[in-house]
C-alpha cells in the first residue's frame, strides 16, 4: 500500500504532510504546554476575570440563539421564494464572512453610533440616543457576523430535503403547517444544533469586536482579559491561566458540537428540482418583509462606511499607505504558508493519513491571542516583542486559516486520487511532475478559493499584532483601530474602505487565478 503511494510524494510514515503535522503538533501544543507552565493556576483569576468567563458564556450563547431564531425565516423565505438578484443576494451573505472585522464595527458605528443613521431618526422623535457600545454592541456585531453563517448553513438544509417529498407534500395538498410539522421541524433538529454550535464558537474566542465595541466591566470577553493582562498589566501568570480556561471552553463547545444533531431521516432523493412551495396570501409579504429586512441590517452599514470613507481614501495620510502595504505583503505571505501546508495535509488526508488532518484541525481549539501569548513566553529570550510582532502574526495568520482550507482542500484531494492516482502511477509520474502536470492543475479552483479566504482573512485580522506592535508598525485593521480610538472617524471611514477593497481584491484575486488554471 505504501508503494502506491510513494509515487505522490505520500508515504505511510514519511509523507511530507506527516512531517508538516508532526511539527503543526509540536508548535500548537508546544505553545500551549508553554502557557500551562507559567500559568499561576485558578486562584490567579480574580473577581473580574471570572466576570469576563461568565460574559464570554452568556454573549456567545445569546448571539448564537439570535443568529439562528432569526435566521430561520430567512432561510425558509429565500428557500421558497424566487425574485430577481435572489442569487446575488445569497452570495453577498457570504460577504461579512471575510469583511474585517474592524470595518464591519466602523460601519455599524455609522449606523448605530451616537451620531449615526439610527439616532438621526430616534432623536426628532423625542427618544434617548442609542449606545453601540457595552454588551448590547458586542451581540449587536455577533449578529451581523453569524446571521449570514446560520442562513447559509440553514438554507442548505432546506435545499437538501429530497424533490420527492415536497412534491409527495404537493400531491397531499399539504398546509404550509403541515410542511412545518412533517418537513421543515426535522430538517431543523438536524442542522440547528451544528449552526448555533459553530456561532457560539465563533462568540467564544472574538476579541476584535469585544476591543471595539466593549471593554468596559460588563462587557469584558476572556480573550480581551487575555489582552489586557499580557499588554497593560504584563501578568504572564494571569494571561495564561485565562488562556488554558479560554481553550477549555473551545474543547467543551467542539465536545458538544460532535453529538447534538439529529438525523431528519428524509432518505436519498434523485436529484430533481424541488417544486415551488410558497403559500401566497400575506406570507409572500412576510417573506419579502424579512428578506428585505435581513438585506438592510447586512448591507447598509457597508454601503454606510462606503459612502463616508471613499471620497476620502485619496485624503489619507502617508502612515495608512504604509500600514497598507505592510498587511498586503504579510496577507500574502500567510496565505502561501496557509496554501502549502494545508495542501500537503489535504494529499495525506486523502491517502489514508487520517491523523494529519485531526493535527490541521487542532488550531480551532486555540485563539490566536493564546497562541501568541505562547510563542512570546517561549521566544522573549530570544527577540523583543516588536520584533516578534510581524513574524508572529504572520505565522499565527496561516496557523488559524488551516481548518479553514482544509475543509475546502480534502473532499478535491480526495476525488483526485481515486479519479487519477493509478493512472499517475501507472505513467511513473512521480515528485514535481506529478506536482506540475496533475495535483496543481486539478486542484487549482479550491486552492484559489483557499487562498483567497486565508488572505482576506489574514488582510483584516486585528488580534495578534495588537499584543507586540508599537505604533512604528502597524497593520491596516491597527491603523484603523488607532484612528478610531482618536475619534478621526472621517479618517476611519476612509481606512475602512481602504481596508475592505484590499481584503476583497485578495479574495477575488486567488479565486480567480484558480479558475482561470483551471480552465486552462
Amino acid at each position: 500500500m505504501a508503494a502506491g503511494l510513494r509515487p505522490l510524494g505520500i508515504g505511510r510514515r514519511w509523507s511530507p504532510g506527516a512531517f508538516v503535522a508532526a511539527g503543526l503538533l509540536a508548535l500548537i501544543l508546544g505553545t500551549l504546554g508553554t502557557v500551562a507552565i507559567h500559568a499561576g493556576g485558578l486562584t490567579a483569576l480574580g473577581s473580574w476575570d471570572w466576570r469576563a468567563v461568565w460574559f464570554t458564556l452568556w454573549q456567545a450563547a445569546l448571539s448564537a440563539t439570535l443568529s439562528a431564531a432569526l435566521a430561520i425565516p430567512v432561510a425558509r423565505a429565500l428557500a421558497r421564494r424566487r425574485f430577481v438578484g435572489r442569487r446575488l443576494l445569497i452570495t453577498l451573505l457570504g460577504a461579512p464572512f471575510i469583511l474585517p472585522v474592524i470595518v464591519a464595527v466602523t460601519g455599524l458605528i455609522s449606523v448605530f453610533g451616537r451620531s449615526g443613521l439610527v439616532n438621526g431618526l430616534l432623536v426628532p422623535l423625542g427618544f434617548g440616543p442609542v449606545s453601540v457600545y457595552g454588551w448590547h454592541g458586542v451581540i449587536l456585531a455577533h449578529v451581523f457576523f453569524n446571521l449570514p453563517l446560520c442562513v447559509r448553513m440553514i438554507l442548505h438544509g432546506w435545499q437538501a430535503i429530497p424533490a420527492e417529498r415536497f412534491r409527495l407534500a404537493q400531491s397531499l395538498d399539504f398546509a404550509p403547517a403541515d410542511i412545518a410539522r412533517h418537513l421543515e421541524r426535522p430538517m431543523l433538529r438536524e442542522v440547528l444544533p451544528g449552526a448555533w454550535l459553530a456561532v457560539f464558537l465563533v462568540c467564544l474566542t472574538s476579541f476584535a469586536v469585544a476591543l471595539a465595541l466593549g471593554g468596559g466591566p460588563r462587557a469584558t470577553t476572556v480573550e480581551l482579559a487575555i489582552y489586557q493582562a499580557f499588554r497593560f498589566d504584563f501578568d504572564m501568570g494571569r494571561a495564561a491561566t485565562l488562556g488554558l480556561v479560554q481553550v477549555g471552553l473551545c474543547v467543551l463547545a467542539l465536545l458538544l458540537a460532535a453529538g447534538v444533531a439529529a438525523p431528519a431521516g428524509f432518505g436519498a432523493g434523485l436529484d430533481r428540482a424541488a417544486p415551488a412551495l410558497a403559500p401566497p396570501g400575506w406570507r409572500r409579504g412576510a417573506d419579502l418583509a424579512v428578506i428585505a429586512l435581513a438585506a438592510a441590517f447586512l448591507l447598509v452599514p457597508i454601503l454606510s462606511v462606503t459612502l463616508a470613507g471613499a471620497p476620502r481614501i485619496a485624503e489619507l495620510p502617508p502612515s495608512v499607505w504604509e500600514a497598507a502595504g505592510r498587511s498586503i505583503v504579510m496577507a500574502l505571505i500567510s496565505a502561501v504558508l496557509a496554501l502549502a501546508v494545508s495542501l500537503m495535509l489535504a494529499l495525506s488526508v486523502a491517502a489514508g493519513q487520517r491523523w494529519t488532518e485531526a493535527a490541521g484541525m487542532l488550531p480551532l481549539v486555540a485563539s490566536p491571542l493564546v497562541l501568541g501569548t505562547g510563542l512570546f513566553l517561549l521566544l522573549r529570550g530570544l527577540a523583543s516583542a516588536t520584533q516578534l510582532a510581524l513574524p508572529v502574526t504572520v505565522a499565527i495568520n496561516a496557523v488559524m486559516a488551516l481548518p479553514f482550507a482544509l475543509r475546502i482542500l480534502i473532499p478535491a484531494a480526495r476525488a483526485l486520487r481515486h479519479d487519477y492516482g493509478r493512472l499517475a502511477d501507472s505513467l511513473g509520474m512521480t515528485g514535481a511532475a506529478r506536482l506540475r502536470l496533475l495535483i496543481l492543475p486539478r486542484l487549482s479552483r479550491p486552492l484559489g478559493f483557499a487562498g483567497g479566504l486565508s488572505a482576506a482573512l489574514a488582510m483584516g485580522d486585528l488580534g495578534v499584532i495588537t499584543l507586540f506592535a508599537d505604533s512604528r508598525s502597524p497593520t491596516l485593521p491597527l491603523m484603523l483601530y488607532q484612528l478610531m480610538n482618536s475619534y478621526r472617524m472621517a479618517d476611519a471611514a476612509a481606512c475602512s474602505v481602504l481596508l475592505m477593497a484590499i481584503s476583497f481584491a485578495l479574495f477575488w484575486a486567488f479565486d480567480r487565478g484558480g479558475r482561470l488554471n483551471a480552465a486552462a
